[in-house]
């Protein structure tokens, strides 16, 4: 008993010792890390973690629901599909042929209304949000410098970054994109509780505006942006200006750094289900109109699906691009291989939500689960003829 008594005495010293070293080097979102994640069994973030993370609602308006091809589901996935499926734990998957669910298929106990993370899918609903407030005349343009709204911006370069660079991904900004490293930047800025504060506390040291480098801050920076220059949070201007006018069946809900007055965290972290978020790719289908309506100028969605710079054919402003076997393509890609891919041509929408992404390499921009899902629901396609 005397043991025990000891034992424990001196875990709870070893403890309160730890915790007092994270506040005083400035890690105790690791704390946070801990508890929602790290204790779960997950190395990085993972689909339902919204559900330990206070939350903002996009709410919904009138429900418009996706049309049902006559011949749903009556082609199943192929073979190789099924393999990618179990292998990456898919969660949802959405073929939609001209405005028509031709397939869905749901795995490991989701539905149609299930929620799950978007990550960084979330980064296009950003410049979504951004075009929507150029169209408004709250943000006067790409150009647009984001000195205009935090003044307070750090680095060599602050005073030349605009809106159009975050969009971009041309930011110069000091950030790490390293996913995995409980000490790396984006670590912090997904789990500290104060967000607005860990992004001014960057530079601008590189100069903005040159090439193309991925930077989940950029998008970060961005949002904080649109809501000063909106006077809104950003929910409340997507729900608004988006998720009702485009009818979706549920609402949304946006991950915030704190509650009830946090800010979301705008480079990824919508929990929505695989048919409104394929919404967002007919929206961009149809050159920014719905219903009749222009939500967002056919101008800047021209922008946004087209490269900005010739070296990086794969981005342009919040969208990935790609050409597969001669048919051009756009995407809202995310972390674990979420995915709404849009193919123009043929008038087609695939949305692919999961736990695990395929295998990335240093010489392709694109994952290669991309491919699988697009060769693959062609080939189902191309059943039905």
């Amino acid at each position: 008993m005397r043991f025990i008594k000891k034992f424990f005495k001196w875990f709870a010293i070893i403890l309160v010792s730890i915790i007092i070293l994270l506040y005083i080097f400035d890690v105790d979102y690791l704390l946070r890390a801990v508890r929602t994640i790290y204790f779960r069994g997950y190395t990085t973030a993972f689909l339902e973690d919204y559900t330990h993370f206070p939350n903002r609602e996009i709410k919904k308006g009138v429900a418009q629901p996706w049309n049902i091809s006559k011949d749903y589901n009556t082609i199943p996935a192929t073979a190789t599909l099924e393999k990618t499926h179990t292998a990456l734990e898919t969660v949802a998957f959405l073929i939609i042929k001209n405005d028509s669910i031709v397939h869905e298929s749901y795995y490991d106990d989701y539905s149609k209304d299930s929620k799950s993370n978007s990550f960084s899918m979330a980064k296009s609903v950003v410049t979504m949000a951004l075009g929507k407030a150029i169209m408004d005349g709250k943000i006067k343009s790409l150009d647009q410098k984001v000195i205009d709204f935090f003044p307070e911006l750090k680095g060599k370069y602050a005073n030349e970054v605009t809106v159009g660079d975050l969009s971009s991904m041309a930011s110069g900004l000091s950030w790490d994109e390293k996913y995995y490293s409980p000490f790396s930047i984006v670590t912090r800025a997904y789990f500290d509780d104060d967000l607005k504060k860990v992004i001014l506390g960057l530079e601008i040291n590189e100069k903005p505006g040159q090439s193309f480098k991925y930077l989940s801050g950029a998008t970060q920076l961005l949002a904080m942006c649109i809501e000063k220059a909106t006077g809104e949070y950003l929910s409340d201007y997507v729900s608004k200006n988006f998720w009702q006018p485009m009818g979706a069946e549920n609402e949304a809900l946006w991950q915030l750094d704190h509650e009830p007055d946090g800010i979301e965290k705008a480079y990824c972290c919508i929990a929505s289900n695989a048919r409104d978020f394929a919404r967002l790719g007919k929206l961009y289908l149809n050159y920014g109109e719905w219903n009749g309506k222009q939500l967002v100028s056919a101008s800047f969605v021209h922008k946004c699906i087209n490269p900005r710079f010739s070296n990086s054919p794969q981005y342009g402003y919040g969208f990935w691009m790609h050409t597969i076997n001669n048919k051009k393509l756009f995407y809202l890609r995310g972390h674990l291989g979420q995915f709404v891919i849009v193919v123009p041509e043929d008038n087609l929408i695939i949305v692919r939500l999961g736990h695990l992404k395929g295998l990335q390499t240093a010489t392709d921009p694109h994952s290669n689960d991309l491919y699988t899902y697009f060769e693959e629901a062609y080939k189902m396609l191309e059943k039905r003829n």
